[in-house]
């Protein structure tokens, strides 16, 4: 079943004259929910509150908080989207005086994943579109979304279940909607996010439970010859998790150890009890 709730109230949609239309001024989370709580809810609201100050969009985490909450137990099982625009406003880019924010909150069933993405792994689709570098907006996760709409428009072949993305100097930067580690001689690693692409909440907890594990984590620039080098490579994302990456162009990996082992890691993060 879904639902859709405006502020706190069930809705129909956004007003037309709303800047997140308009301009694509906002900000979204897209979180799992299971037996009416969410996963990681504590590192999207610190994504979504780093956003909000980045665009100085004002907002309230403990009246949030308590609204998700309620919106949580009434969806149950599935996938609650949050948006937070800027508000209404008048004609042009000045930002509105006073600023009024809009919460949005969208339910939705689980997306059918495969299970075999998860058990035998997915090839990856060298996408051509390129993330341009912003700094200013590096990191969090705004409504502008073209960029992944265009790369995910590159490829209909179900054979893929995922695009890679890269920034405008050809440097790895995630996935179409996932972020990237590869493994390399037993150190993990992923793009620095400094330019471009989405902090994912899940990467941000592998990143926690890996080293609590033992494991070395890098954060950096990766090449794609660096990547066609790795021993490993995988994807995540808070709704399915991990899933090994098994092909991208003529290279093919196995499914290595590492990944599996963080696959248990965060196993408890994707369990509907």
């Amino acid at each position: 079943m879904t639902s859709s709730w405006l502020n706190g109230r069930p809705c129909d949609g956004l007003p037309v004259h709303d800047r997140g239309l308009a301009y694509g001024d906002g900000l979204f989370e897209t979180i799992r929910v299971a037996g009416g709580q969410a996963r990681l809810l504590d590192r999207h609201l610190q994504r979504l509150s780093n956003g909000c100050r980045r665009l100085a969009i004002p907002m309230d985490t403990d009246d949030l908080r308590n609204e998700l909450t309620r919106f949580f137990q009434v969806l149950g099982q599935g996938v609650a989207k949050l948006i937070i625009t800027r508000g209404t406003g008048q004609r042009g880019y000045a930002l509105p005086e006073p600023c009024q924010p809009q919460r949005l909150l969208l339910g939705s069933p689980l997306p059918a994943y495969p299970p075999q993405n998860a058990l035998s792994g997915i090839r990856l689709f060298p996408c051509e579109t390129r993330l341009a570098e912003q700094p200013r907006l590096a990191g969090i996760k705004h409504l502008n979304r073209l960029e992944q709409v265009l790369a995910r428009a590159e490829w209909r072949d179900p054979v893929y279940a995922e695009g890679l993305m890269r920034d405008m100097s050809g440097r790895v930067v995630e996935g179409v909607f996932s972020n990237l580690f590869m493994v390399v001689d037993g150190e993990l690693r992923t793009a620095s996010l400094v330019r471009c692409g989405v902090a994912g909440v899940m990467r941000g907890e592998i990143m926690v439970r890996a080293s609590q594990h033992g494991l070395a984590v890098v954060e950096g620039d990766i090449s794609y010859v660096e990547l066609l080098q790795a021993d490993e490579v995988f994807l995540c994302n808070s709704l399915y998790g991990i899933w090994p990456v098994t092909g991208l162009a003529e290279r093919v990996w196995p499914v290595g150890p590492l990944t599996r082992k963080l696959q248990a890691v965060v196993a408890d993060l994707l369990s509907d009890s």
